[in-house]
């Protein structure tokens, strides 16, 4: 049985740390604007284990002009689960909570290998690859909302 629910940020750090952060400190998990209200956070859950997470912030990118833009952050599936579906329905519920939130736009910066994933899911790339310290080359993606 799969279930979405929201969890708190303290809920995603298991899962951002074996997947995002593996071989860091658990605290390189907190990322800045988990514990504000408008943050919505995430968990996939299968047979009641959660599996996956995603978290959505309100915060606006300077590179568009769009007013009402959210933020994707943390999306992680454990690596024993991914390529089964769960990143999708990650992905199309936060694009939901956006929808009911009148959001025009969707941004996030993209892992390198994750970028066809997100491609597949209607996301396009924005200029030329970025590294951040870390953690590896980006890419910064979005989805605009009708």
């Amino acid at each position: 049985m799969i279930k979405i629910n929201q969890i708190s940020f303290k809920d995603t750090f298991p899962i951002r740390h074996a997947v995002l952060r593996a071989g860091k400190p658990i605290e390189t998990c907190l990322f800045e604007g988990d514990d504000k209200e408008t943050t919505t956070h995430f968990g996939l859950f299968v047979n009641k284990k959660i599996t996956g997470v995603a978290s959505v912030y309100k915060n606006k990118n300077n590179t568009f002009i769009v007013s009402n833009q959210l933020q994707i952050r943390g999306m992680a599936v454990l690596e024993e689960a991914q390529k089964l579906g769960y990143g999708k329905l990650l992905i199309l519920e936060c694009e939901r909570l956006a929808k009911t939130q009148n959001a025009n736009l969707i941004w996030f910066n993209a892992r390198e290998k994750a970028i066809t994933f997100y491609e597949k899911l209607a996301y396009k790339k924005h200029g030329n690859s970025f590294l951040i310290a870390d953690v590896g080359i980006h890419f910064l993606m979005t989805k605009e909302l009708s």
